[in-house]
């Protein structure tokens, strides 16, 4: 038993809800990690009358698991995007609730003039107003051939029906 489960036992915490969050549908498992894998696509968070959903790194992943898009930044890109827009609408999200964004680019010298300018045409099309804090770092990523990687969280009220 850890302290944690003491605490709980003894009334000294509450623990807070949480859920796993996929979308197989237009992202599956990374199949090249070991299993069980160590991470989840993202978590949501239910703080009674807020949610937080919490992406993991999301990248030019396809439906079977498999990096698509190798060598072309901008389709990875909005391969990353398209994956994001799934996992948010699996937990009844949108771009318009995301809050904060990092982004990693493996070279943002080469590639960040292409990400700003796709980002703000992917953005505006969400018509989201204010844009999202966010914050763009270089980095080696967990697959050699991925160009970009993005995770994000969300805050919103979820509709009653949920």
């Amino acid at each position: 038993m850890t302290i944690l489960d003491t605490l709980d036992r003894i009334g000294k915490t509450t623990r807070v809800k949480t859920k796993a969050i996929t979308e197989h549908g237009v992202l599956n498992e990374a199949y090249d990690y070991e299993k069980p894998s160590s991470f989840s696509r993202g978590l949501r968070i239910d703080l009674g009358s807020v949610t937080i959903l919490l992406i993991s790194g999301t990248a030019s992943i396809d439906e079977n698991g498999v990096s698509v898009h190798i060598g072309d930044f901008e389709a990875q890109l909005r391969r990353t995007y398209h994956n994001i827009t799934g996992l948010l609408a699996a937990e009844g999200a949108t771009w318009k609730d995301i809050v904060r964004t990092t982004c990693y680019l493996r070279d943002i010298e080469r590639d960040y003039d292409v990400f700003n300018r796709v980002r703000t045409q992917f953005f505006r099309e969400q018509g989201l107003d204010p844009l999202p804090a966010s914050t763009g770092i270089q980095a080696i990523l967990c697959r050699p051939e991925l160009l970009i990687e993005i995770e994000a969280i969300a805050m919103f009220v979820p509709n009653p029906k949920e």
